[in-house]
């Protein structure tokens, strides 16, 4: 078969490379036309667009591109015209995976959407959308499920993908003096995320800080944030995330995906987010009634992960946070929670789960 698949950050090229993976061991005559990034395009050998070049964050740099989103959707629509896909894979990305499939629908192709928007948290008009236009939704959160069910529209339960990067028992490893740095995958937010992170590094000074850079950017982007007095005591380590993580005592991590990953990995951590004043406020205003950012303490429904948002990102509250999960107390506090969310996250195998769900489904 012929699938397209369009992902728009560094967590849905992951999820995407691996769902990908999968799929090829069902369908020995799959082929693929992408959008997403490295890992991706490592499976396939090809990208129609690389993310970096299509993905915004927040409401205002939305705003200042806006027209090149036009352009990307509309060049997106020829593409799947020209490619004539037999199904159309859209991995989370909303804002312009939701507008392709509105269109899309309209010309009869099959919509399978993994790893479902957050719309629990804001935008649940866009339910309405999905009911309509998507024939097959795969989710990787339990409480997703009874989500959806109160809107009366059934999905598919698959587990969360980033189970299978834990391949080995966690628990008692013995971890590094090292703190793993994860400051986001796009440059508005790293911009101003990794500088607070960075300014911590002389009150720890038995520790090394270890930067897990994103794959779109060069180690020289990153360099450019490190003071020459610290140069020694930071890294930059590219496209090894996890194995960074499974050696740390700790991690800064950038809300999103990552603080999951952290979790997953049992590394304590404290979630760092700042984004323009424009795109928090308008933000705020639309999510009313969520209570955390951080994907782990919203599984737990608990606070449990230290969340610094905005004017708490400071040098002091990064220092307090940080050296209390690196204390003997807070560290056996945050596993023991860690563990309890793994257990309602469920087994492994969620790619593969997927793979032969969408496959399934597209030859019944």
């Amino acid at each position: 078969m012929k699938y397209y698949v369009i992902s728009g950050e560094a967590s849905g090229d992951l999820h995407g490379s691996n769902l990908i993976k999968e799929l090829k061991k069902i369908d020995k005559s799959a082929n693929f036309r992408c959008w997403g990034g490295d890992l991706i395009k490592k499976e396939t050998g090809f990208l129609v667009k690389h993310f970096k070049d299509y993905s915004y964050m927040g409401f205002f740099e939305v705003f200042l591109n806006i027209f090149k989103i036009l352009k990307n959707l509309s060049f997106c629509k020829k593409d799947i015209l020209n490619y004539k896909p037999d199904l159309i894979i859209y991995i989370d990305f909303p804002g312009f995976n939701l507008r392709i499939a509105k269109w899309a629908k309209k010309k009869m192709y099959k919509n399978h959407f993994y790893i479902s928007p957050q719309i629990w948290a804001w935008k649940q008009s866009r339910i309405k959308t999905i009911k309509n236009v998507i024939d097959q939704m795969y989710v990787i959160l339990p409480f997703e499920m009874n989500f959806y069910k109160s809107f009366e529209y059934d999905v598919n339960y698959v587990g969360h993908p980033l189970l299978d990067a834990l391949k080995e028992n966690l628990s008692n490893k013995k971890r590094e003096n090292i703190i793993a740095l994860l400051p986001g995958s796009r440059e508005q937010e790293i911009n101003k995320i990794l500088p607070k992170m960075l300014s911590v590094i002389g009150f720890f000074k038995e520790y090394k800080f270890i930067i897990c850079g994103a794959p779109s950017f060069q180690k020289k982007y990153y360099e450019n944030f490190i003071e020459k007095k610290f140069q020694s005591r930071v890294s930059i380590v590219e496209n090894k995330t996890y194995e960074i993580l499974k050696e740390s005592k700790a991690a800064l991590v950038a809300s999103g995906t990552a603080t999951l990953e952290a979790a997953i990995l049992n590394v304590p951590q404290v979630v760092c987010y700042e984004s323009s004043w424009i795109s928090y406020l308008i933000g705020k205003t639309l999510i009313k009634n969520l209570k955390f950012i951080s994907l782990v303490n919203l599984i737990l429904n608990k606070h449990v992960v230290k969340e610094l948002i905005q004017s708490e990102l400071t040098k002091k509250n990064i220092i307090n946070e940080l050296s209390y999960i690196l204390s003997k107390e807070g560290d056996k506090q945050i596993k023991s929670y860690y563990i309890k969310m793994r257990n309602i996250l469920g087994k492994k195998g969620a790619s593969n789960r997927a793979a032969k769900l969408i496959y399934n489904y597209s030859n019944s």
